[in-house]
C-alpha cells in the first residue's frame, strides 16, 4: 500500500482541529474555571471549530485513492527513534467526523442538562480534555502514539463518569471503570511489546502490510489476542463488561457521550483499524467472534430485567458493540465499520432522550417516569421511538440496514451457529427496547421491586421545570433523529468510500433471499411480545423473565459476574496472594533484616565489651598476642 504525504491544505485543518480542544481545555483550567459561561463557550467553540474542519476534510477526501500521512520524531535516544504522525485514509476521516459531530451536539445539549450545577466550569474541561483525546487517537499513525491516546481517553472518562465525586457511588463508579479498563490496557501493551519486539515497526499502515510469515503463527495469534485484550477492557466484552452499566453514574451527556461513538467505540474503531493485521490469524479472529457474541447474548438478558432507563441503554450497548465485533471477526470489515456508525446516532439519541425525562422527573426508574406523565413530552417520545426502532432494527431506520450487514457476514461462516446467535440477539434486542418504550408510553401498575429512585436519579437531579434548557436540549433529539431516518440509506456511498484503499481480505457476503425477512420477523416477534406484556389492554405489566424467579435473579445480578470478582479478589488475590506477600514481607524481609540487625548488634556489644578500661582483659589480650607470636617464630 502505498502511502503519500498530507498536504498543507488538510493538514493544517486536522492540526486545527486536533489542537482547538486542548486549547480549551488549558484555558478553563488555568484561567476561566470560575467563570461557567465563558468556559461552555470556549469548549463548544474548539469543538466546533474540529466539527466544521473534520466535515471539510471528509468532503475534500471523499474521492481519496490512497492514505495520506505525515510523520515527524517525536523521540530520538542513540540509534531509537520513535515517531508520530497523522493517518488520513477513509476510515479515519469517517471516525473524526463522528466523534467530532457528537461532541459538539453533546455539549450543546449540556447547556441544558447542567444548567445550574456549580461544576460546570469544570465539566466542560473534562469535555475538552475528552474531545482532544479521541480525536487525537482517531488519527493517530503509530500504535504507540494510539495507545498513548487511548490511555488518555481512558483517564477524561475516569473524571467524567466521576464528576459528581461527593456521591460514593459516582466515585466508586470511576474507580471500576479505570480498573476494569486499564486490565485489557496491560495486555495491550504486552502486545504492542510483542508486535515490536518481532517487526520492529508499529505504524499501522506497515503493520497492516505484512504477511503472515512475518511472525511465527503462534506468536501472532498471541499478540492479536493481547491487543484484543485492550479492545475487551475499553468496550466492555465479555468478561470486562460490568463496569459499564455502573459508569451511568456520571451525568447523562456524558454517558451519551462515552456509549455513542467516542470510548467504548475505540475498542470496535481499534479492530477495524488492525483489520487486515487481525485477519492474519484465523484462529484469533475465532476467538474474537466467540467473545462478541457472548457478550452481546449476555448484555442482552440483563437488559431484559432492568428497571434503570440509563442501564437498559448501557446494557444494550455492550450488545451493539459485540455485534460490531462479531461483524469484524466474521471477515467483513465494512460490516462493524458501518453498524459502528449508524450505532453513534442512535445511540446518542437514546441517552439524550432519557438524560431530557431524567431531567423533568428527577428519577431513572421508567415505571417511576411512566407514572409521572413521560409520554407527555411528545418530541422526546417521538424520537426515542426512533432511535428504539433504529437499535432493534427495524427497517427502514438505520439500524436494519447495518444489522443486516452483520446477518450477511454470519451467514458466509461455514458453522450457522454464529447466525442463529445473532438472529437470536436481533429479538432480544427488539424484545429489551420496546418493553422499556411500551412501559413509558402505556403506564400500568408497578409489580417490580421497590428498588426506583423516585426522589432523585443517579444523575442527581431534582424534577425541573420546562424552561430555556428544554429548547437547547431538543435541537440535538431532532438533528439525530434526522440522522437515524436517513443514514441507512448511505451504505452503498459509505461501502464503496471505505473500499477505496483497503486491501485487506474481504469477506464475500451472503446475499440469501431468505435473511432479511428472517431477521425482520425475529424483531417485529420481540416487538409483538413486548406490546403483549406491556401495552394491550389487559397487559400484565409484567415480562415473561419476571415470572421465572431464578431466571429473573440469574439477569438481574448479571449472571454473578461481579460475584465472581468480588469472591476471587477476596478468596484469591485478598486471601491467599496478599497474604503470602504480606507473610513474606514480615517473616522473609523484615525478618531477615531484623536478624542481620541483631547479629551486628551483638557483635558490637562484644567488640564493646573487649574496648572496656579494665586491664585484665588487655593484658590477657597482649598476653594470648606475644604467647602465639612466640610460638610461631621459635618452634
Amino acid at each position: 500500500m502505498t502511502t503519500s504525504g498530507i498536504p498543507n491544505d488538510a493538514l493544517v485543518p486536522a492540526l486545527a482541529a486536533l489542537l482547538a480542544p486542548l486549547a480549551a481545555f488549558a484555558v478553563i483550567l488555568i484561567l476561566t474555571r470560575r467563570h461557567a459561561r465563558l468556559s461552555a463557550g470556549l469548549s463548544i467553540g474548539a469543538v466546533s471549530l474540529s466539527f466544521l474542519c473534520s466535515v471539510w476534510l471528509l468532503v475534500t477526501h471523499w474521492q481519496l485513492t490512497a492514505p495520506l500521512q505525515h510523520t515527524w520524531q517525536w523521540m530520538v535516544s542513540g540509534d531509537l527513534a520513535v515517531p508520530a504522525g497523522i493517518l488520513l485514509d477513509p476510515l479515519s476521516l469517517l471516525m473524526f467526523v463522528i466523534v467530532a459531530t457528537i461532541c459538539l451536539l453533546v455539549q450543546i445539549y449540556s447547556l441544558g442538562y447542567m444548567a445550574g450545577d456549580p461544576g460546570v466550569a469544570r465539566y466542560y474541561g473534562f469535555m475538552s480534555l475528552f474531545a482532544w483525546a479521541m480525536l487525537s487517537l482517531t488519527l493517530s499513525a503509530t500504535l504507540l502514539q494510539l495507545y498513548i491516546f487511548w490511555e488518555l481517553v481512558g483517564l477524561s472518562s475516569y473524571l467524567l463518569i466521576g464528576f459528581w465525586f461527593e456521591k460514593y457511588s459516582a466515585s466508586q463508579a470511576g474507580k471500576k471503570a479505570f480498573v476494569m479498563t486499564r486490565l485489557g490496557d496491560v495486555a495491550f501493551l504486552l502486545g504492542i511489546l510483542l508486535v515490536l519486539g518481532h517487526l520492529g515497526n508499529l505504524e499501522i499502515q506497515a503493520m497492516n502490510a505484512v504477511d503472515a510469515g512475518s511472525m511465527p503463527p503462534a506468536l501472532l495469534t498471541l499478540g492479536i489476542l493481547l491487543i484484543f485484550g485492550g479492545v475487551i477492557g475499553k468496550s466492555a466484552q465479555f468478561p470486562l463488561l460490568t463496569w459499564l452499566p455502573d459508569a451511568m453514574e456520571g451525568p447523562t451527556p456524558v454517558s451519551a457521550l462515552l456509549h455513542s461513538a467516542t470510548m467504548v467505540a475505540a475498542g470496535v474503531y481499534l479492530f477495524a483499524r488492525l483489520f487486515p493485521f487481525f485477519s492474519l490469524s484465523p484462529t484469533a479472529m475465532t476467538v474474537c467472534l466467540a467473545v462478541g457474541t457472548v457478550s452481546m447474548l449476555l448484555a442482552s438478558t440483563m437488559a431484559m430485567v432492568a428497571r434503570d432507563i440509563k442501564q437498559v441503554w448501557a446494557y444494550s450497548t455492550i450488545s451493539q458493540l459485540g455485534f460490531m465485533i462479531m461483524g469484524l471477526a466474521a471477515g467483513s470489515y465494512f460490516a462493524g465499520v458501518f453498524h459502528l456508525t449508524t450505532h453513534a446516532g442512535f445511540k446518542a439519541l437514546l441517552f439524550l432522550c432519557s438524560g431530557v425525562l431524567i431531567h423533568h422527573f428527577g428519577t431513572n426508574d421508567m415505571f417511576a417516569i411512566s407514572r409521572a406523565g413521560g409520554r407527555r413530552l411528545k418530541v422526546t417520545m417521538v424520537c426515542m421511538v426512533l432511535a428504539a426502532g433504529a437499535l432493534s432494527g427495524l427497517p427502514p431506520l438505520s439500524g436494519f440496514f447495518s444489522k443486516e450487514v452483520i446477518m450477511g457476514a454470519l451467514a458466509a461462516r461455514s458453522n450457522p451457529i454464529w447466525l442463529g446467535a445473532g438472529l437470536l440477539g436481533a429479538f432480544l434486542t427488539a424484545y429489551y427496547s420496546f418493553r422499556l418504550i411500551f412501559v413509558l408510553l402505556f403506564p400500568a401498575r408497578d409489580t417490580g421491586e421497590a428498588n426506583s429512585q423516585s426522589a432523585q436519579g443517579h444523575d442527581g437531579h431534582q424534577a425541573a421545570s420546562p424552561g430555556w434548557h428544554a429548547t437547547v436540549m431538543n435541537i440535538p433529539l431532532m438533528l439525530l433523529a434526522l440522522t437515524t431516518l436517513g443514514l441507512g440509506w448511505a451504505e452503498m456511498p459509505l461501502e464503496r468510500f471505505l473500499g477505496t484503499v483497503f486491501t485487506g481480505p474481504i469477506l464475500a457476503m451472503q446475499h440469501l433471499e431468505w435473511l432479511p425477512w428472517v431477521a425482520s420477523g425475529l424483531c417485529a416477534g420481540g416487538v409483538g411480545l413486548a406490546w403483549f406484556e406491556f401495552a394491550r389492554a389487559r397487559a400484565p405489566g409484567v415480562g415473561f423473565v419476571e415470572r421465572m424467579p431464578q431466571v429473573h435473579r440469574l439477569f438481574a445480578e448479571r449472571w454473578y459476574i461481579d460475584h465472581f470478582y468480588r469472591w476471587f479478589l477476596d478468596r484469591v488475590v485478598y486471601g491467599t496472594v496478599s497474604r503470602l506477600c504480606a507473610d513474606n514481607d514480615r517473616k522473609v524481609i523484615d525478618g531477615g533484616i531484623d536478624g542481620l540487625a541483631g547479629g551486628v548488634r551483638g557483635a558490637g556489644r562484644i567488640v564493646d565489651a573487649l574496648n572496656l578500661t579494665m586491664i585484665q582483659y588487655r593484658l590477657g589480650v597482649m598476653f594470648a598476642v606475644v604467647f602465639f607470636l612466640a610460638l610461631y617464630f621459635f618452634f
